[in-house]
Formats: C-alpha cells, structure tokens, sequence
C-alpha cells in the first residue's frame, strides 16, 4: 500500500514549447563548457561550483511550491555543469570507456524511469504535482544529463565524428521524436527521448566552438567564452520568460489524466 502523497499546489514543470527546448540545449551547452572551464582552472573550484551550485538550486527548486521559470531554470543550469562534472569523473576515475559509461547511464535511466512508473503509474511530466513525482523527475533529469554526455563524448572523441559531425548526428537525431509525435506516436515517450538528446545535441556544438581544431576540430573560441555568452542567452530568455509568464500551468487546467489543483488560499 502506498501513501499518499502531499499535493503541491501546482505543477512544478513548464509547459513544453519552442522556447523550452531553445533554453534546454542552450542549458546543455553552458554545462558542458562551464564544467571544462572550470575543471581546467581550479578542481577545486569545480568542485565548489559544479556541486555546492547544484545542491542550492535543488534546494532551491524543492522548497517553492509551484513553477518559477527562474527558479526552475537555475536548478536545470546547475544539474548541468553536476551532471557533466558526473560524467566525466566516472570516466576518467575508473578509466571506463564511453562504451561503458553511456552504457551505465543509459541503464541508470531506464531504471528511474521503472520505479518512478511502478511508483505514479505515469512519467508525464504534466504530472509533476506531488514532492514524490518531483524526486522522481529530477533524478532522472540528472541521470539524462550524465547519459547524453557520454554519448556525445563518445561520437565525437571514441568514434573520431569530431564535434560538429557529433552535433550534426544530434540534431538529425532529434527531429525523429518530434517527426513521431507528429504522426501519432505516444508523446510522454517522444519528450524523454528528445529530452536525453538534447544533451548531446548542445554540449557537442558547444565544444566545437570553444575547444581547439587538435580536439575534436574545433573552432577554439575558449570555454570560459562560450560559458558566459551561453548563460547571458540563457539570463535573457528566461527574464523574458518570467515577465511574460510564459510556459506557466493554469492552475485548476487537466494535465495528461491528472488535474493541477487549485492554489490554497
């Protein structure tokens, strides 16, 4: 018998638009560079960033009680830089190959996603409306994180694509979910899919811009660069999204088969 669980007053996800996805890659590609930059300047400051960062924007995002695009935007920011500072510890710790890592993550994924289905009975994420669902959808928005950047390091390093035939294979990829929702296909299982891809899709073209030509063909434009342009990107269209109230769930609207409940007094 499960218990059940506390209602939030609205769900903590936004509605899923162009503008989502924009802001989602552009998340990606910040991490990626964010995490090298970081990781080439102080380990420790890595560290300090990648995992304190992450631990207060979690926080942060647990603790409010409906969607904030700020908010919510901040704590996706920081699971990426976690997320690629995850990735990359694994593999260059244990001296696992991308073949093992994406592998493992790739396991990681679909286990989450089966406790969380054997748990809710769905992984819409329209349903985000209880702190369980919450815990649910943000361990698998880290594992997807960690999942896609294996991937992309293992098309654009281990497979010899470089980084913009990795970027390039991405975004090619990306259209077949978003091709198959069109035509029908069931659309919590066409979001996850685009979701893990968008991860590799970004922080390939972010390190074909910022790493040198010896690596991976690069443009050399320098981490440090693309971080800050990417984050200044990302800082204006999520003010934008804020001031606008883009992308913000009615409350009292159906989701999927749930209904958002109504705010408490």
């Amino acid at each position: 018998m499960r218990r059940p669980a506390a209602p939030l007053t609205a769900a903590k996800v936004p509605e899923i638009t162009a503008v989502f996805w924009i802001v989602k890659v552009l998340t990606t590609g910040m991490g990626e560079a964010a995490s090298d930059y970081l990781g080439n300047t102080s380990l420790v400051l890595g560290g300090v960033v990648g995992v304190g960062g992450f631990a207060l924007a979690l926080w942060w995002q647990l603790r409010a009680r409906a969607y904030s695009a700020p908010t919510y935007w901040a704590c996706v920011a920081m699971i990426a830089v976690f997320g690629t500072i995850v990735a990359d510890v694994l593999h260059v710790a244990t001296g696992l190959s991308y073949y093992v890592t994406s592998a493992f993550y790739a396991a990681v994924v679909v286990a989450l996603f089966a406790a969380w289905y054997r748990s809710e009975g769905t992984i819409d994420i329209h349903t985000i409306t209880t702190r369980r669902r919450e815990r649910f959808y943000w361990a698998t928005v880290i594992a997807t994180f960690a999942l896609g950047t294996a991937v992309g390091d293992l098309t654009g390093l281990t497979l010899h694509l470089g980084f913009l035939a990795s970027g390039l294979l991405f975004l090619a990829a990306i259209a077949l979910p978003l091709l198959a929702w069109r035509a029908g296909a069931n659309p919590v299982a066409t979001f996850w899919v685009a979701y893990v891809l968008t991860r590799p899709l970004g922080a390939s073209f972010a390190d074909w811009i910022a790493k040198e030509h010896e690596i991976g063909g690069g443009l050399g434009v320098g981490d440090g660069t693309v971080t800050l342009v990417s984050l200044a990107l990302i800082v204006v269209l999520v003010a934008g999204i804020a001031v606008r109230g883009h992308g913000v769930q009615r409350v009292g609207e159906r989701v999927g088969e749930h209904e958002v409940p109504e705010a408490s007094a």
